[in-house]
């Protein structure tokens, strides 16, 4: 490491932690020719994520992107911006962990879906239906009936007694 004083290469680590959830590591660090201390922050690279879109073009996966899409779809439903912070990090912790390099654009618009769908179901049906681009009613109606199907469904398993493991 240069030192940010005299520019010298060589110096001597006095002190590391781990900050931000172990992502980042703090080194407390001393010149070892004018013997002045600073410290340095190391970050590991990130490989950006490269998304294909369904004409196959790619693009750089873009976090605002998938905010923007989430706040549109929950405006005037009551859903925090925090709340949509904490989804666009688990969506971007997820894609993170399952892909490398490129993921197909309908993966990370099935991911907000599903988060949604826990979420607020009115602000699901917005998302699909600018996602899976409802070109009639007949559609929309379809999604609607399928909608209301899956959460009569869990509704029903939500209010069976729960057997005892005696």
């Amino acid at each position: 490491m240069k030192c940010p004083f005299c520019g010298s290469l060589s110096d001597q680590v006095l002190d590391s932690r781990p900050i931000e959830h172990a992502s980042v590591v703090r080194r407390r660090r001393e010149c070892l020719e004018c013997k002045k201390r600073y410290t340095t922050f190391e970050r590991p690279e990130e490989v950006s994520l490269m998304v294909v879109k369904s004409n196959h073009s790619r693009e750089p996966f873009d976090r605002k992107k998938v905010w923007s899409g989430i706040d549109r779809a929950c405006r005037k439903r009551p859903v925090a911006a925090e709340t949509i912070d904490k989804i666009v990090d688990e969506i971007e912790n997820e894609l993170s962990a399952e892909y490398v390099m490129e993921i197909p654009s309908n993966i990370i618009g099935q991911k907000i879906l599903d988060k949604l769908w826990d979420l607020d179901l009115v602000a699901y049906i917005r998302f699909a239906s600018v996602y899976r681009q409802f070109g009639d009613i007949d559609t929309f109606m379809e999604e609607l009936k399928k909608l209301k199907k899956e959460h009569l469904k869990r509704a029903s398993k939500a209010a069976m007694p729960k057997k005892s493991k005696i």
